[in-house]
């Protein structure tokens, strides 16, 4: 599956051309903090701070097998980006599922969410857990581990 870089990109691109603007216009400490401030964006937006994302079958195969919550996702989304942030390094131990990747996700998202793509969706026991806390998922992990 493909990963999605439709906002890192743009956010990329942008720091360059107005940091090269500002550069050359006599302001390197403005170029330098813009090229900062766009690289944290992209970076932010970039699939490289979530774990790989697989598809919702193969994400609900394995849960079944390790009882591990599926999480649905999509890149630019501050709630999933908080989420990703809050687990730390036990946002590894979990399913991701990117449903701009995914359409069968994407179908499982709106179905859990009265037909709309709210996430981040997280799954746990074939329950759906729309938006939830943090704390409350590093505790789902902890149960399935």
């Amino acid at each position: 599956m493909t990963r999605s870089w439709n906002l890192a990109i743009p956010f990329g691109l942008c720091g360059v051309v107005l940091g090269a603007g500002l550069f050359l216009s006599g302001s390197p400490g403005a170029a330098a903090a813009v090229l900062l401030l766009f690289g944290l964006l992209a970076a932010m937006n970039s699939p490289l701070v979530f774990p790989r994302s697989i598809g919702a079958v193969e994400a609900r195969r394995r849960s079944a097998v390790d009882g591990r919550p599926v999480v649905y996702w999509r890149p630019g989304c501050t709630y999933c980006l908080r989420l990703r942030l809050r687990l730390g390094r036990g946002a590894r131990s979990l399913h991701w599922v990117d449903i701009w990747r995914d359409p069968e996700g994407a179908a499982e998202v709106r179905a859990a969410n009265g037909g709309n793509e709210t996430v981040p969706t997280v799954v746990v026991a074939g329950q759906p857990h729309t938006n939830p806390d943090p704390a409350w998922v590093r505790g789902q992990i902890s149960a399935s581990g």
